[in-house]
Protein backbone atom coordinates (compact mmCIF):
# COMPACT_ATOMS: atom_id res chain seq x y z
CA UNK A 1 0.00 0.00 0.00
CA UNK A 2 1.33 3.87 -1.05
CA UNK A 3 -0.37 5.32 1.72
CA UNK A 4 0.09 9.42 1.62
CA UNK A 5 2.22 10.76 4.85
CA UNK A 6 3.02 14.56 4.04
CA UNK A 7 4.48 17.24 6.18
CA UNK A 8 2.06 20.34 5.35
CA UNK A 9 4.79 22.59 5.72
CA UNK A 10 6.96 20.79 3.14
CA UNK A 11 3.97 20.66 0.73
CA UNK A 12 4.28 23.71 -1.97
CA UNK A 13 1.03 26.17 -2.37
CA UNK A 14 -0.63 23.90 -5.29
CA UNK A 15 -0.02 20.73 -3.22
CA UNK A 16 -1.83 22.40 -0.55
CA UNK A 17 -4.93 23.18 -2.69
CA UNK A 18 -4.83 19.70 -4.04
CA UNK A 19 -6.06 18.06 -0.54
CA UNK A 20 -8.90 20.52 -0.23
CA UNK A 21 -10.17 18.92 -3.66
CA UNK A 22 -12.38 16.08 -3.65
CA UNK A 23 -14.11 13.49 -5.94
CA UNK A 24 -17.28 15.40 -5.65
CA UNK A 25 -16.39 18.01 -7.78
CA UNK A 26 -15.55 16.04 -10.53
CA UNK A 27 -19.13 16.11 -11.61
CA UNK A 28 -18.68 18.14 -14.82
CA UNK A 29 -17.04 14.96 -16.68
CA UNK A 30 -20.31 12.93 -15.79
CA UNK A 31 -22.73 15.67 -16.72
CA UNK A 32 -23.26 15.18 -20.58
CA UNK A 33 -23.90 10.89 -19.47
CA UNK A 34 -25.85 12.25 -16.65
CA UNK A 35 -27.89 15.02 -18.74
CA UNK A 36 -28.90 12.11 -21.02
CA UNK A 37 -29.96 9.77 -18.91
CA UNK A 38 -32.31 12.10 -17.34
CA UNK A 39 -33.48 13.60 -20.54
CA UNK A 40 -34.18 9.94 -21.46
CA UNK A 41 -36.82 9.66 -17.90
CA UNK A 42 -37.71 13.06 -18.42
CA UNK A 43 -38.99 12.38 -22.33
CA UNK A 44 -39.74 8.49 -21.92
CA UNK A 45 -40.58 7.51 -18.16
CA UNK A 46 -41.32 3.93 -16.89
CA UNK A 47 -39.83 2.43 -20.22
CA UNK A 48 -36.63 4.91 -19.72
CA UNK A 49 -36.10 3.52 -16.34
CA UNK A 50 -36.51 0.02 -17.49
CA UNK A 51 -34.57 0.25 -19.86
CA UNK A 52 -31.61 1.96 -18.24
CA UNK A 53 -32.11 -0.77 -15.06
CA UNK A 54 -31.81 -3.65 -17.10
CA UNK A 55 -28.65 -1.13 -18.68
CA UNK A 56 -26.67 0.14 -15.05
CA UNK A 57 -27.95 -2.69 -12.64
CA UNK A 58 -28.39 -5.78 -14.81
CA UNK A 59 -32.33 -6.31 -13.48
CA UNK A 60 -34.97 -7.36 -15.98
CA UNK A 61 -37.99 -5.20 -14.87
CA UNK A 62 -41.58 -4.18 -16.27
CA UNK A 63 -43.04 -1.03 -15.53
CA UNK A 64 -45.56 -2.15 -13.35
CA UNK A 65 -42.95 -3.75 -11.03
CA UNK A 66 -41.06 -0.74 -10.23
CA UNK A 67 -42.94 0.07 -7.34
CA UNK A 68 -42.02 -3.49 -4.29
CA UNK A 69 -45.10 -5.08 -3.47
CA UNK A 70 -46.82 -5.55 0.14
CA UNK A 71 -45.70 -9.18 -0.17
CA UNK A 72 -42.18 -8.74 -0.70
CA UNK A 73 -42.22 -6.20 2.82
CA UNK A 74 -43.44 -9.67 4.07
CA UNK A 75 -40.92 -11.99 2.40
CA UNK A 76 -38.08 -9.09 3.71
CA UNK A 77 -39.19 -9.91 6.99
CA UNK A 78 -39.34 -13.60 6.66
CA UNK A 79 -35.79 -13.37 6.30
CA UNK A 80 -33.97 -11.65 7.71
CA UNK A 81 -32.23 -12.89 10.55
CA UNK A 82 -33.35 -12.20 14.24
CA UNK A 83 -29.97 -10.33 15.04
CA UNK A 84 -30.93 -7.76 12.17
CA UNK A 85 -34.08 -6.98 13.19
CA UNK A 86 -33.38 -6.49 16.93
CA UNK A 87 -30.11 -4.09 15.54
CA UNK A 88 -32.60 -2.13 13.24
CA UNK A 89 -35.08 -1.97 16.41
CA UNK A 90 -32.63 -0.54 18.46
CA UNK A 91 -30.67 1.75 15.97
CA UNK A 92 -34.17 3.51 14.98
CA UNK A 93 -35.40 4.20 18.21
CA UNK A 94 -31.86 5.75 18.97
CA UNK A 95 -32.60 7.77 15.62
CA UNK A 96 -35.88 8.29 16.41
CA UNK A 97 -35.30 9.62 20.27
CA UNK A 98 -32.94 12.89 18.81
CA UNK A 99 -35.07 13.77 16.51
CA UNK A 100 -38.40 13.74 18.09
CA UNK A 101 -37.19 17.36 19.82
CA UNK A 102 -36.46 18.95 16.32
CA UNK A 103 -40.68 19.58 15.41
CA UNK A 104 -41.63 22.92 15.93
CA UNK A 105 -44.91 23.49 17.37
CA UNK A 106 -47.29 24.40 14.75
CA UNK A 107 -47.45 28.12 15.64
CA UNK A 108 -45.55 30.37 17.16
CA UNK A 109 -46.44 33.83 17.89
CA UNK A 110 -44.77 37.08 19.15
CA UNK A 111 -45.84 40.72 20.08
CA UNK A 112 -43.74 42.26 17.90
CA UNK A 113 -44.97 45.72 19.44
CA UNK A 114 -48.73 46.88 21.31
CA UNK A 115 -51.16 44.90 18.70
CA UNK A 116 -49.03 43.46 15.83
CA UNK A 117 -48.63 39.89 16.31
CA UNK A 118 -46.14 37.70 13.53
CA UNK A 119 -45.49 34.12 13.79
CA UNK A 120 -44.57 31.49 11.98
CA UNK A 121 -46.99 28.09 11.16
CA UNK A 122 -44.70 25.15 10.84
CA UNK A 123 -46.37 22.92 7.74
CA UNK A 124 -45.17 19.30 6.58
CA UNK A 125 -43.60 19.52 2.94
CA UNK A 126 -46.29 17.69 0.71
CA UNK A 127 -43.93 14.94 -0.56
CA UNK A 128 -40.39 13.62 0.03
CA UNK A 129 -38.60 11.19 -2.22
CA UNK A 130 -35.55 9.28 -0.20
CA UNK A 131 -32.74 8.19 -2.24
CA UNK A 132 -31.15 5.13 -0.68
CA UNK A 133 -27.92 3.76 -2.30
CA UNK A 134 -27.01 0.26 -3.07
CA UNK A 135 -23.73 -0.21 -5.46
CA UNK A 136 -21.25 -1.14 -2.74
CA UNK A 137 -22.98 -2.29 -0.09
CA UNK A 138 -26.60 -2.49 2.00
CA UNK A 139 -27.78 0.43 3.56
CA UNK A 140 -30.55 0.29 5.88
CA UNK A 141 -28.93 2.84 8.02
CA UNK A 142 -29.32 5.24 4.87
CA UNK A 143 -33.04 4.83 4.90
CA UNK A 144 -33.78 5.12 8.84
CA UNK A 145 -31.79 7.92 9.30
CA UNK A 146 -33.94 9.78 6.26
CA UNK A 147 -37.20 8.10 7.34
CA UNK A 148 -37.27 8.84 11.08
CA UNK A 149 -37.68 12.95 10.57
CA UNK A 150 -39.47 13.01 7.61
CA UNK A 151 -42.04 10.44 9.48
CA UNK A 152 -41.52 12.98 12.45
CA UNK A 153 -42.21 15.96 10.22
CA UNK A 154 -45.48 14.17 9.71
CA UNK A 155 -44.54 14.05 5.36
CA UNK A 156 -47.73 12.56 4.20
CA UNK A 157 -46.35 10.74 1.27
CA UNK A 158 -42.73 9.40 2.11
CA UNK A 159 -41.35 7.33 -0.91
CA UNK A 160 -38.20 5.55 -1.25
CA UNK A 161 -35.70 4.72 -4.35
CA UNK A 162 -32.95 2.12 -4.02
CA UNK A 163 -30.64 0.45 -6.70
CA UNK A 164 -32.40 -3.51 -7.28
CA UNK A 165 -29.71 -6.38 -7.38
CA UNK A 166 -29.88 -8.13 -10.69
CA UNK A 167 -32.55 -10.80 -9.41
CA UNK A 168 -34.45 -7.34 -9.14
CA UNK A 169 -35.10 -7.42 -5.54
CA UNK A 170 -34.61 -4.53 -2.96
CA UNK A 171 -32.23 -5.17 0.30
CA UNK A 172 -34.55 -7.02 2.77
CA UNK A 173 -33.05 -5.06 5.37
CA UNK A 174 -33.99 -1.57 3.72
CA UNK A 175 -37.59 -3.20 3.38
CA UNK A 176 -37.42 -4.16 7.13
CA UNK A 177 -36.59 -0.75 8.15
CA UNK A 178 -38.91 1.13 5.80
CA UNK A 179 -41.72 -0.82 7.66
CA UNK A 180 -40.60 0.14 10.92
CA UNK A 181 -40.31 3.32 9.68
CA UNK A 182 -43.94 3.62 8.18
CA UNK A 183 -42.86 3.85 4.88
CA UNK A 184 -44.54 1.78 2.35
CA UNK A 185 -43.65 3.29 -1.33
CA UNK A 186 -40.31 1.94 -2.26
CA UNK A 187 -39.09 1.72 -6.28
CA UNK A 188 -36.84 -0.83 -7.20
CA UNK A 189 -34.74 1.92 -8.90
CA UNK A 190 -31.56 3.51 -8.73
CA UNK A 191 -28.92 6.33 -9.85
CA UNK A 192 -29.01 9.18 -11.86
CA UNK A 193 -32.43 7.92 -13.59
CA UNK A 194 -34.32 7.69 -9.96
CA UNK A 195 -33.15 11.40 -8.92
CA UNK A 196 -35.15 12.34 -12.56
CA UNK A 197 -38.27 10.30 -12.01
CA UNK A 198 -38.86 11.74 -8.70
CA UNK A 199 -38.06 15.03 -10.01
CA UNK A 200 -40.38 14.98 -12.93
CA UNK A 201 -42.38 12.39 -12.10
CA UNK A 202 -43.71 9.20 -14.39
CA UNK A 203 -46.30 7.35 -15.61
CA UNK A 204 -46.08 4.64 -12.16
CA UNK A 205 -44.03 7.57 -9.88
CA UNK A 206 -45.46 10.48 -8.97
CA UNK A 207 -43.09 13.42 -8.45
CA UNK A 208 -42.47 15.06 -5.36
CA UNK A 209 -41.59 18.32 -3.75
CA UNK A 210 -38.31 17.22 -2.04
CA UNK A 211 -34.92 14.96 -2.64
CA UNK A 212 -33.32 13.78 -0.10
CA UNK A 213 -30.14 10.99 0.49
CA UNK A 214 -26.67 10.56 -0.28
CA UNK A 215 -24.88 8.94 -3.52
CA UNK A 216 -22.60 8.90 -6.52
CA UNK A 217 -21.07 10.87 -8.26
CA UNK A 218 -23.72 10.57 -11.14
CA UNK A 219 -26.29 10.48 -8.69
CA UNK A 220 -25.04 13.91 -7.45
CA UNK A 221 -24.81 15.55 -11.10
CA UNK A 222 -28.23 14.27 -11.36
CA UNK A 223 -29.61 16.38 -8.47
CA UNK A 224 -27.69 19.73 -10.19
CA UNK A 225 -29.17 19.39 -13.68
CA UNK A 226 -32.86 19.27 -11.44
CA UNK A 227 -32.07 21.31 -9.01
CA UNK A 228 -34.41 24.13 -10.82
CA UNK A 229 -37.11 22.00 -10.32
CA UNK A 230 -37.04 20.23 -7.35
CA UNK A 231 -35.36 20.48 -3.73
CA UNK A 232 -32.43 18.22 -3.51
CA UNK A 233 -31.69 18.97 -0.05
CA UNK A 234 -28.22 19.11 1.00
CA UNK A 235 -25.28 18.13 -0.96
CA UNK A 236 -24.60 14.45 0.16
CA UNK A 237 -21.71 12.63 -2.44
CA UNK A 238 -18.99 10.77 -1.36
CA UNK A 239 -18.11 10.04 1.97
CA UNK A 240 -15.90 11.99 3.53
CA UNK A 241 -14.07 11.94 6.83
CA UNK A 242 -10.97 13.48 9.00
CA UNK A 243 -9.56 12.95 12.19
CA UNK A 244 -7.87 15.14 14.71
CA UNK A 245 -5.26 13.52 16.63
CA UNK A 246 -2.49 14.53 18.85
CA UNK A 247 0.08 12.56 20.55
CA UNK A 248 -2.25 11.29 23.31
CA UNK A 249 -4.26 9.03 20.57
CA UNK A 250 -3.96 5.61 20.49
CA UNK A 251 -2.45 4.24 17.08
CA UNK A 252 -4.52 0.99 16.97
CA UNK A 253 -7.75 3.58 17.18
CA UNK A 254 -7.02 5.74 14.90
CA UNK A 255 -5.43 2.87 12.40
CA UNK A 256 -9.48 1.35 12.85
CA UNK A 257 -11.37 4.77 12.46
CA UNK A 258 -9.23 6.24 9.35
CA UNK A 259 -10.36 3.26 7.42
CA UNK A 260 -13.90 3.49 7.92
CA UNK A 261 -15.33 6.06 5.78
CA UNK A 262 -12.26 5.03 3.05
CA UNK A 263 -13.89 1.45 2.72
CA UNK A 264 -16.85 3.29 0.99
CA UNK A 265 -15.14 3.75 -2.37
CA UNK A 266 -12.04 5.07 -4.09
CA UNK A 267 -13.84 8.27 -4.41
CA UNK A 268 -14.45 8.83 -0.71
CA UNK A 269 -12.12 10.89 1.47
CA UNK A 270 -10.07 9.96 4.52
CA UNK A 271 -7.66 12.07 6.26
CA UNK A 272 -5.96 11.92 9.70
CA UNK A 273 -4.14 15.47 11.07
CA UNK A 274 -1.92 15.22 12.90
CA UNK A 275 1.22 17.68 14.77
CA UNK A 276 2.87 14.15 16.29
CA UNK A 277 5.16 12.80 13.32
CA UNK A 278 5.27 9.52 15.58
CA UNK A 279 1.88 9.20 15.57
CA UNK A 280 1.39 9.07 12.00
CA UNK A 281 4.08 6.93 11.10
CA UNK A 282 2.91 4.12 13.38
CA UNK A 283 -0.92 4.90 12.37
CA UNK A 284 0.44 4.44 8.59
CA UNK A 285 2.37 0.94 9.71
CA UNK A 286 -0.86 -0.34 11.40
CA UNK A 287 -3.02 0.35 8.35
CA UNK A 288 -0.97 -2.04 6.57
CA UNK A 289 -1.46 -4.47 8.95
CA UNK A 290 -4.85 -4.33 9.26
CA UNK A 291 -5.81 -4.15 5.66
CA UNK A 292 -4.70 -7.59 5.72
CA UNK A 293 -8.07 -8.87 6.80
CA UNK A 294 -10.01 -6.38 5.08
CA UNK A 295 -11.98 -8.02 2.20
CA UNK A 296 -10.38 -7.59 -1.35
CA UNK A 297 -12.64 -4.67 -2.88
CA UNK A 298 -12.32 -2.34 -0.02
CA UNK A 299 -9.32 -2.68 0.63
CA UNK A 300 -9.02 -1.61 -2.57
CA UNK A 301 -10.99 1.08 -1.89
CA UNK A 302 -8.82 1.98 0.92
CA UNK A 303 -5.87 1.59 -0.31
CA UNK A 304 -7.15 4.48 -3.52
CA UNK A 305 -8.46 6.57 -1.01
CA UNK A 306 -5.38 6.82 1.28
CA UNK A 307 -2.78 7.21 -1.60
CA UNK A 308 -5.53 9.16 -3.50
CA UNK A 309 -8.45 12.10 -1.72
CA UNK A 310 -6.45 11.37 1.62
CA UNK A 311 -4.15 10.44 3.38
CA UNK A 312 -1.80 11.82 6.44
CA UNK A 313 -1.01 15.01 6.97
CA UNK A 314 1.55 16.19 9.48
CA UNK A 315 1.04 20.24 10.87
CA UNK A 316 3.74 22.02 12.92
CA UNK A 317 1.02 22.06 15.37
CA UNK A 318 -2.81 21.65 16.16
CA UNK A 319 -3.98 25.39 15.34
CA UNK A 320 -2.38 24.73 11.55
CA UNK A 321 -4.23 21.34 11.61
CA UNK A 322 -7.11 23.08 13.26
CA UNK A 323 -7.25 25.35 9.91
CA UNK A 324 -6.95 22.96 7.97
CA UNK A 325 -10.15 20.82 9.08
CA UNK A 326 -12.26 24.41 8.88
CA UNK A 327 -11.29 24.87 5.29
CA UNK A 328 -11.61 21.32 4.63
CA UNK A 329 -15.12 21.37 6.33
CA UNK A 330 -15.25 17.60 6.29
CA UNK A 331 -18.35 15.58 6.25
CA UNK A 332 -17.18 13.74 8.93
CA UNK A 333 -14.68 14.95 11.71
CA UNK A 334 -13.40 12.97 14.89
CA UNK A 335 -11.35 14.56 17.54
CA UNK A 336 -8.52 11.88 19.20
CA UNK A 337 -6.89 14.58 21.37
CA UNK A 338 -6.01 14.81 25.27
CA UNK A 339 -9.05 17.07 25.68
CA UNK A 340 -11.63 16.79 23.02
CA UNK A 341 -13.84 19.36 24.51
CA UNK A 342 -10.88 21.66 24.16
CA UNK A 343 -10.74 21.79 20.58
CA UNK A 344 -14.67 21.87 19.23
CA UNK A 345 -15.43 25.66 19.83
CA UNK A 346 -12.69 25.98 16.91
CA UNK A 347 -14.15 23.79 15.01
CA UNK A 348 -16.53 25.91 12.89
CA UNK A 349 -16.39 24.00 10.06
CA UNK A 350 -17.90 19.88 9.51
CA UNK A 351 -20.79 17.87 9.12
CA UNK A 352 -20.72 16.50 12.52
CA UNK A 353 -17.97 15.88 14.97
CA UNK A 354 -17.61 12.96 17.64
CA UNK A 355 -15.08 13.70 20.29
CA UNK A 356 -13.03 11.20 22.10
CA UNK A 357 -11.40 7.72 21.27
CA UNK A 358 -15.22 6.23 22.35
CA UNK A 359 -16.90 7.45 19.62
CA UNK A 360 -15.50 6.28 15.58
CA UNK A 361 -17.14 7.30 12.78
CA UNK A 362 -18.86 3.72 12.97
CA UNK A 363 -20.78 4.31 16.00
CA UNK A 364 -22.64 7.84 14.80
CA UNK A 365 -23.27 5.95 11.48
CA UNK A 366 -25.39 3.56 12.71
CA UNK A 367 -26.92 4.43 16.30
CA UNK A 368 -26.03 6.84 18.19
CA UNK A 369 -28.90 8.85 17.29
CA UNK A 370 -27.89 11.71 15.41
CA UNK A 371 -28.45 11.93 11.80
CA UNK A 372 -25.03 10.68 9.23
CA UNK A 373 -26.84 11.98 6.34
CA UNK A 374 -24.49 14.91 6.02
CA UNK A 375 -23.46 17.89 3.81
CA UNK A 376 -20.06 16.57 1.52
CA UNK A 377 -17.89 18.99 -1.01
CA UNK A 378 -16.87 21.13 1.68
CA UNK A 379 -20.77 22.04 2.11
CA UNK A 380 -20.50 22.31 5.24
CA UNK A 381 -19.85 25.62 5.52
CA UNK A 382 -23.71 26.65 4.94
CA UNK A 383 -25.67 23.06 5.01
CA UNK A 384 -26.50 20.91 8.28
CA UNK A 385 -27.34 17.20 8.47
CA UNK A 386 -30.73 15.84 7.35
CA UNK A 387 -32.84 16.79 10.34
CA UNK A 388 -37.06 17.06 10.68
CA UNK A 389 -36.25 21.03 9.55
CA UNK A 390 -35.51 19.16 5.82
CA UNK A 391 -39.05 17.93 5.72
CA UNK A 392 -41.06 21.20 7.55
CA UNK A 393 -41.77 24.26 5.44
CA UNK A 394 -42.98 27.70 7.42
CA UNK A 395 -45.85 30.43 6.15
CA UNK A 396 -45.31 34.07 8.04
CA UNK A 397 -48.75 34.69 9.86
CA UNK A 398 -49.14 38.06 11.13
CA UNK A 399 -52.12 39.59 12.75
CA UNK A 400 -53.15 43.58 14.38
CA UNK A 401 -55.65 44.86 15.93
CA UNK A 402 -56.79 47.59 15.27
CA UNK A 403 -54.61 49.99 17.63
CA UNK A 404 -51.75 47.97 16.62
CA UNK A 405 -52.08 48.94 12.88
CA UNK A 406 -52.23 52.71 13.92
CA UNK A 407 -49.15 52.34 15.51
CA UNK A 408 -47.48 51.17 12.80
CA UNK A 409 -49.47 53.28 10.43
CA UNK A 410 -47.61 56.34 9.86
CA UNK A 411 -44.12 54.28 9.26
CA UNK A 412 -45.74 52.32 6.52
CA UNK A 413 -46.97 54.94 4.66
CA UNK A 414 -44.08 57.25 5.01
CA UNK A 415 -41.66 54.03 3.30
CA UNK A 416 -44.47 53.17 0.71
CA UNK A 417 -44.30 56.66 -0.44
CA UNK A 418 -40.91 56.78 -0.88
CA UNK A 419 -40.56 53.20 -2.31
CA UNK A 420 -43.42 55.17 -5.05
CA UNK A 421 -45.93 52.41 -3.96
CA UNK A 422 -49.32 54.87 -3.83
CA UNK A 423 -51.60 51.55 -3.54
CA UNK A 424 -49.62 50.56 -0.43
CA UNK A 425 -49.93 53.80 1.08
CA UNK A 426 -53.70 53.74 0.14
CA UNK A 427 -54.67 50.97 1.97
CA UNK A 428 -53.31 52.59 5.34
CA UNK A 429 -54.72 56.06 4.72
CA UNK A 430 -58.32 54.10 3.80
CA UNK A 431 -58.14 52.92 7.63
CA UNK A 432 -56.82 55.76 9.19
CA UNK A 433 -58.40 58.62 7.68
CA UNK A 434 -57.65 60.76 10.21
CA UNK A 435 -53.83 59.89 10.50
CA UNK A 436 -51.42 61.94 8.66
CA UNK A 437 -48.81 60.01 7.42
Amino acid sequence: MNIQLRNWEHLTEEEREAVYHRSERDTESVLPVVDSIVKRVRDYGDTALVDLTREFDGAELSEDRLKVTEEEFEAAEGILDGSIKQALQHAIGNVRRFHEHQKPDDLNFIEVTPGVFAGERALPLPSAGLYVPRGRGSFPSMLYMLAVPAMIAEVPRICVVSPPGRDGTIDPACLYAARLCGVHEVYRIGGAQAIAALAYGTEHIPAVTKIVGPGSIYVAAAKQLVGSIVDTGLPAGPSESMILADNTANPEDVAHDLMIEAEHGSDSSAFLITPDQKLAEEVASRVEDLLQDIPDFRRRFINDVLSGYGGILVTQDMETAVSIVNRYAPEHLQIHTAEPFGLLHSIRNAGEVLLGSNTPFSSANYAAGANAVLPTGGKATSFSPVSVRDFIRYMSVVYNTSEGLEGIASTVQTLADYEGFPAHAAAIRHRNPNKKG
